[in-house]
């Protein structure tokens, strides 16, 4: 049986195009590094201050200064470049990346995102993550569609918003959905699973159109 969280990322990376600039998200959406189509050439930034990162390094090759954003040891590919935080920034708040893949907490009806804080509970660092869903040209939330058996993709969210922006697209294990003007629109389904399945495990209306893929 597939992993869901490689399931997840392995449909995430069929949205990446040739020459994006896409920044990945701590978690899950580091995974997705992993399964770019053959011939399609992305450049990774980190927004503590990378261009170019490459796959996790082997043991005894960690270098505590080449991480990601999440404090993971990365490998630079040729042709990197490194720069410090307000150049990092400018790129994401100056509209200069073209994907961000995030995970989330909920997603709701009008697809806003909330990702950063479950109030009472300890916060690690709000991260980049507002910046990111407000200034990438394409946010993709990337996020198992449920947590202990309770819908992720919601009416509306109860826990802090990332921003008010609605994001592009939501990939779960179980469904493709876009967030579109008149809601949520079920795009494609896993093979494993049925329409009636996804409408089960999500508490936020969707939109079935005529014609729902497979992946």
């Amino acid at each position: 049986m597939v992993d869901p969280k490689e399931k997840i990322a392995k449909r995430v990376a069929q949205e990446l195009k040739e020459g994006d600039l896409v920044n990945l998200g701590i978690g899950l959406p580091t995974l997705v590094a992993n399964y770019i189509p053959k011939g399609v050439h992305v450049f990774f930034q980190s927004e503590n201050g990378i261009i170019g990162m490459g796959p996790e390094p082997e043991p005894g090759f960690e270098n505590k200064d080449l991480t990601n954003a999440g404090g993971g040891y990365v490998t630079a590919l040729p042709g990197a470049m490194t720069f410090d935080s307000a150049f990092s920034f400018a790129l994401i708040r100056g509209g200069h990346l073209d994907v961000t893949v995030l995970g989330g907490l909920q997603v709701d009806e009008e697809g806003h995102l909330a990702n950063w804080m479950i109030p009472g509970k300890m916060i690690p660092g709000m991260g980049g993550a507002m910046d990111l869903v407000t200034g990438a040209k394409r946010v993709i939330v990337a996020m198992t569609h449920t947590a202990k058996g309770e819908p992720k993709i919601v009416k509306k969210c109860t826990l802090p918003l990332t921003s008010i922006r609605r994001v592009d697209l939501i990939v779960t294990e179980l469904a493709v959905i876009e967030p579109t003007d008149e809601g949520l629109v079920l795009r494609e389904i896993a093979e494993e699973t049925t329409i009636d399945e996804v409408l089960k495990l999500t508490e936020a209306r969707l939109i079935i159109p005529d014609q729902v893929g497979r992946f």
